[in-house]
């Protein structure tokens, strides 16, 4: 007896646990589902771009360590002024395009964050319509 109680009250609470769940998520039009998603794939899109980017800035900055132990070198040799000079002006542009590149970057990865706060705004909006 008490046990087909416990089971019928588990049954009840089970089913309105389960509608309420269902009256909560409503329905997101085909408009903005399509919309939403368009904004997932450049949200994607723009996370993929910003690892290529980092790569590209870590194997530039790699390089430019190796231009910098070579240009030690060179000059613990005594090679001449010339070689020296192109050496240090090769450094200071790579050293100048390491951090436009850096700027660059910071400013994609904020768009993307500015993309994804806005899209958890459009999504939690839709529902709510």
């Amino acid at each position: 007896m008490n046990r087909r109680l416990l089971q019928i009250l588990f049954l009840g609470i089970s089913m309105i646990a389960l509608s309420g769940t269902a009256a909560a998520q409503r329905r997101i039009d085909r408009g903005e589902r399509r919309e939403l998603r368009a904004d997932v794939r450049e949200i994607r899109a723009d996370t993929r771009e910003i690892r290529g980017d980092r790569r590209e800035i870590y194997s530039d900055a790699r390089e430019r360590r190796a231009d910098v132990r070579e240009y030690r070198q060179d000059r613990h040799e005594g090679a001449s002024r010339q070689e020296l000079r192109a050496d240090r002006q090769e450094i200071r542009g790579d050293t100048r395009e390491l951090r436009g590149d850096r700027r660059e970057l910071r400013g994609d990865f904020r768009d993307r964050h500015g993309d994804v706060r806005d899209y958890r705004r459009d999504r939690r909006d839709a529902r709510r319509d």
